[in-house]
């Protein structure tokens, strides 16, 4: 007996869509993470809002002994060359772009307070830089700093943000149940202010930072992912269709 997913007999499936609102490049990365069988019963919306726009500053590393990643978007926008100094990094997929681009990468943990932590353990050389956007959580520099390891921050690219076209809107709220997975704290707190609340919104927070963004929503349910990853993300997606869609056995997301 095929493993397909099959929708259910018992009524006429409901429509379902999965919204994905990040930035084009890593709604694709995503989407693309999700068993094909599951994809082939949803309609993928993609309303990015938020825009990365690099400064463009070439970046001084003269004296500092590394430098700090906490979000793929720095490395993007990093414009020194990439040394045989140690690159810090948030995120599997932060530390594999470093890589790529030729830095010295290290994984130091799934979250700002986990990189604070590695690196007051292993007390790497000082002064650090830390390489980030306008927004960012945590204040890694002073935080650091003030742990005995020296750091300072400088801000590379903006974080802006965008609002759905009337079109993207449309298709939203024509839709029985959405699938929204959200990836951080300031773009769900745009999200909760954008007038979607719905029954129809089934929401999936990367964490709990995330989800109280949403509280005030009106939605038929709040998921937090387990980890604070992708990966953990799509399994939640993948998840949330099977039950939503009426599907039946789907594969995890690989």
């Amino acid at each position: 007996m095929s493993d397909a997913p099959v929708f259910s007999s018992r009524a006429e499936p409901p429509k379902v869509a999965l919204l994905m609102t990040r930035p084009q490049e890593g709604s694709l990365r995503f989407v693309a993470q999700l068993p094909a069988k599951i994809l082939a019963h949803l309609e993928v919306i993609h309303a990015p809002l938020m825009q990365v726009t690099p400064f463009g500053a070439e970046v001084d590393l003269t004296g500092y002994q590394g430098v700090i990643f906490t979000s793929a978007n720095g490395v993007s926008a990093s414009r020194s060359a990439p040394t045989a100094l140690p690159a810090f990094c948030v995120g599997q997929r932060t530390t594999q772009k470093a890589e790529r681009a030729g830095w010295q990468a290290q994984y130091c943990g799934a979250s700002a307070a986990e990189l604070i932590a590695h690196l007051a353990k292993v007390r790497p050389a000082t002064p650090l830089l830390h390489l980030h956007g306008r927004h960012t959580r945590g204040d890694i520099a002073q935080t650091l700093s003030a742990a005995g390891l020296p750091c300072e921050g400088q801000m590379i690219y903006d974080q802006q943000l965008l609002s759905p076209s009337d079109e993207a809107t449309q298709r939203i709220l024509a839709q029985d149940v959405v699938i929204a997975p959200l990836f951080s704290p300031r773009t769900a707190r745009h999200f909760a202010c954008l007038g979607l609340d719905q029954v129809n919104l089934s929401l999936i927070a990367l964490s709990q930072a995330v989800a109280v963004e949403l509280k005030g929503l009106n939605y038929k349910d709040l998921q937090v992912s387990k980890t604070p990853d992708a990966n953990s993300m799509a399994v939640m997606v993948r998840d949330a269709a099977v039950r939503l869609a009426h599907l039946e056995g789907g594969n995890p997301a690989q």
